[in-house]
């Protein structure tokens, strides 16, 4: 492979937007089945067309090269990838020389035999998916999941000194009682917590205008409660942060459908089979692992460069009688969210 050119100008998109911020999906896979994110029967991709190791840190070492200086490794479940604390570790030794940060999204079924590696090798906090603190309803989310896995693995994730930030989407007639109680939790524990608006990516076998439940409702419900205060407070992701009245815990908003945060987008995403996505939102995308696999990194340059002005104005998620049931055919776990 060829050395990395150290010389390129940072990334910026056709529309003068800094992308600075790169999620990678290592993995397709995942040992759980949530109805928003996943069909109960999933398709996997076979192996030889999934990245290697030395090939998503190849990958890493480039776009840390051109100016990217957070990466979070997503899934799929990333933990289920037996070489992912080898990756971690391996891109992890850029943090401080051109990467300001190495996080993970995990569903933290796992998290209990992996917390220690990951603060070792550099990551300092995590988001864990977490939609629901009663073993029935997580398990009906889920499809079967086991709640207790996902709890050893917080605790285990404290142990380590990992931030912690809980991710749970808002589902209508599924969760939305259980919204103030998982915020008082991760006030009780020492997290933070974001709420994500259910987006229309791949099909389910769930009818998502069911359980579509807008962020704005939720707020006024918990504006009843506590005092609300918005935050300056970024993390480099589109989630907009609230104190919340009485708590240590920062309430987070990601908010697809009311209230469109694409103007300063900072992100691309790149899927384990090196294709890269430069919005949810959009089917087009480009493929780095054929140029990479036969002409190493120098072919993968101008691909990036392409890629940047591929990316659009924004997304065009609708949820509604009117929409299309998805978006785009690719499920959620493919780019990791």
């Amino acid at each position: 492979m060829a050395m990395v050119d150290l010389s390129r100008a940072p990334m910026t998109d056709g529309l003068g937007r800094r992308i600075d911020y790169l999620r990678i999906s290592v993995t397709d896979r995942c040992d759980l089945r949530c109805r928003y994110c996943m069909a109960e029967r999933m398709s996997f991709l076979p192996k030889n067309q999934v990245l290697t190791l030395e090939e998503i840190a190849l990958l890493a070492d480039l776009f840390i090269a051109r100016g990217i200086r957070k990466i979070r490794l997503t899934g799929g479940e990333p933990l289920v990838r037996r070489d992912m604390p080898d990756l971690v570790h391996r891109i992890g030794r850029h943090l401080g020389k051109g990467l300001d940060e190495l996080t993970l999204t995990t569903n933290g079924t796992r998290l209990a035999g992996h917390a220690a590696a990951l603060h070792n090798a550099g990551v300092r906090r995590i988001n864990v998916s977490l939609d629901s603190l009663s073993p029935t309803c997580f398990a009906h989310i889920t499809r079967g999941g086991d709640i207790s896995k996902v709890l050893q693995g917080l605790d285990a994730a404290r142990e380590a000194s990992l931030a912690v930030k809980i991710n749970m989407v808002a589902l209508r007639g599924v969760n939305e009682h259980e919204i103030l109680p998982m915020l008082q939790w991760c006030d009780s524990q020492g997290f933070d917590l974001t709420l994500i608006e259910t987006m229309p990516l791949g099909d389910t076998g769930e009818d998502r205008t069911d359980h579509y439940l807008p962020l704005t409702q939720v707020m006024e419900h918990i504006g009843r409660h506590h005092v609300l205060k918005a935050l300056p407070h970024r993390t480099g992701g589109p989630a907009r942060y609230h104190a919340v009245e009485g708590m240590t815990a920062r309430l987070g908003l990601i908010t697809p459908l009311t209230n469109n945060f694409c103007a300063d987008c900072n992100r691309m995403r790149m899927t384990c089979e090196g294709k890269i996505f430069m919005c949810l939102g959009h089917e087009d995308h480009v493929d780095f692992r054929a140029a990479l696999r036969e002409g190493g990194l120098d072919a993968v340059q101008p691909l990036i460069d392409r890629a940047l002005r591929l990316k659009p104005a924004r997304h065009d998620f609708r949820i509604g009688a009117d929409a299309p049931a998805a978006a785009v055919n690719r499920h959620m776990s493919v780019t990791g969210g």
